[in-house]
């Protein structure tokens, strides 16, 4: 005899049918399976999320994917039927001989995802899955853990950069101490294994932000980052344009790029270097190939920091400068469709549509074709061709560009003031020496910034 259950499980609607010879509870048209002893006389149970036509009946319950991860839920009593509201519990994932608890399964995380929403449990299944190939992009890093613990929409809590190891972490979890411009001191998780990447991604971590080095060295990064962010109103286009020459001027230089799409609105494109240079070189360099760029697409691509001033594709040189990072391959990113950053072989890139990539996608893409990014690690190069470029361009009066705000201003560094702003003081003090106005502007009236005390 069969059953047919309607459920809101993950909590889509989704069609089960229970069979009391076998005891199996199976997901029609779907790759799950719940089992457990069919207690009818236990009374009406559920497991998670709401029933809509009858409870079902049955205790240690266990859902299982195609996957070989194992979720544990644990039944919950209820005479509640046809909509009655359900504790959500909790799930176990087993992850390198790790089990990992995952806190409220069913909060939903992407409410307009197409298919239906995406829970918090899906999300960290769609890590479980991923992180072999996500470890490529950010193993043995220190990362900025980047939450939503409110999901997507962040309607009920903000979400949030965690800078620290948060308290309660496993004691398996490695930390690394950075020092950000400040001159201050943190010690921040290091994603060393398949485990760590599920176990951020259980704190509402939807997307991985590590810093430019390892763990073994902190202040030496081997990953040079170019980032590539349209203005608004560009074509994509343009950005795809703007990476085919991105990679010339790379190879060049004697570096590799390696492509992914941000998941937002740009691409980024990631160049592996060897160890020896602070940040502030590493900067350097990527300005001076940021400047190359702009050189030979001036209608397309711009180094221009302040937004009023830019047009077309930015490539954010700043990126590199310490404490500055960006999602990692495989980071799922805040947009309604759960989009995912992800690698690309640069065949794919004149052609590439990144809405393709989806937390619900990759994984069969991985399936299929792999990581394109895997080999990044055997393409080191270094960046004396890219500093010598650096060189030419100051001997020719391109001297050091606007830093990020919350930096000590550089020593040949700009005004570091927006040019809208700037015209206004310059207006100012004009009519300040024609004896219009009194005293000093405020611009000069403030002592100047303590360069960088940390490279």
């Amino acid at each position: 005899m069969r059953h047919v259950v309607r459920a809101v499980v993950d909590p889509r609607l989704v069609l089960f049918e229970l069979c009391e010879q076998t005891e199996q509870l199976t997901l029609v048209g779907g790759d799950r399976t719940m089992h457990g002893p069919n207690t009818v006389d236990q009374g009406p149970r559920v497991v998670g999320g709401r029933c809509h036509e009858r409870s079902v009946p049955g205790e240690d319950w266990r859902w299982k994917r195609e996957d070989g991860i194992e979720h544990m839920f644990g039944c919950q009593d209820s005479g509640r039927r046809y909509g009655g509201a359900m504790p959500s519990g909790a799930a176990t994932v087993e992850v390198e001989g790790r089990e990992i608890r995952v806190s409220n399964p069913n909060k939903v995380y992407f409410p307009d995802a197409e298919g239906g929403p995406v829970t918090k449990l899906e999300v960290v299944e769609y890590w479980a899955a991923a992180a072999w190939a996500g470890l490529n992009g950010c193993r043995d890093r220190p990362e900025i853990l980047h939450r939503f613990p409110g999901g997507m929409t962040g309607e009920e809590t903000e979400p949030f950069y965690q800078k620290r190891i948060p308290k309660g972490a496993p004691d398996w979890i490695r930390t690394a101490t950075v020092r950000f411009p400040s001159g201050r001191q943190a010690a921040m998780p290091v994603m060393q294994d398949e485990a760590a990447l599920v176990w951020a991604a259980t704190l509402g971590c939807l997307e991985c932000n590590p810093w430019p080095v390892r763990a073994d060295d902190v202040d030496h990064p081997d990953e040079l980052r170019i980032d590539l962010d349209p203005t608004p109103g560009v074509p994509w286009d343009d950005v795809r344009r703007v990476a085919m020459r991105a990679r010339e001027v790379l190879a060049e230089h004697g570096l590799t790029g390696f492509p992914k799409t941000s998941g937002k609105r740009g691409m980024h494109i990631n160049a592996r270097v060897e160890r020896g240079n602070g940040f502030t070189n590493t900067r350097r360099a990527a300005l001076a190939f940021a400047r190359e760029v702009e050189r030979r697409m001036p209608d397309v691509a711009t180094t221009a920091w302040w937004k009023e001033e830019r047009v077309g594709v930015f490539l954010d040189y700043n990126q590199n400068a310490r404490d500055r990072t960006v999602a990692s391959a495989y980071s799922v990113r805040p947009m309604p469709d759960a989009r995912v950053s992800t690698p690309l072989a640069w065949d794919e890139v004149p052609d590439v549509d990144p809405a393709r990539f989806t937390l619900r996608t990759v994984p069969g893409r991985l399936r299929e074709l792999g990581d394109p990014g895997a080999d990044i690690d055997h393409h080191a190069g270094t960046l004396d061709s890219l500093l010598e470029l650096a060189a030419r361009d100051a001997e020719g009066g391109l001297g050091d560009a606007p830093w990020p705000p919350h930096f000590p201003k550089g020593d040949d560094e700009p005004l570091r003031v927006n040019p809208s702003r700037a015209r206004k003081i310059a207006e100012w003090e004009a009519m300040r020496e024609a004896g219009q106005v009194r005293g000093r502007g405020r611009q000069s009236q403030r002592s100047p910034r303590r360069k960088p005390d940390i490279d």
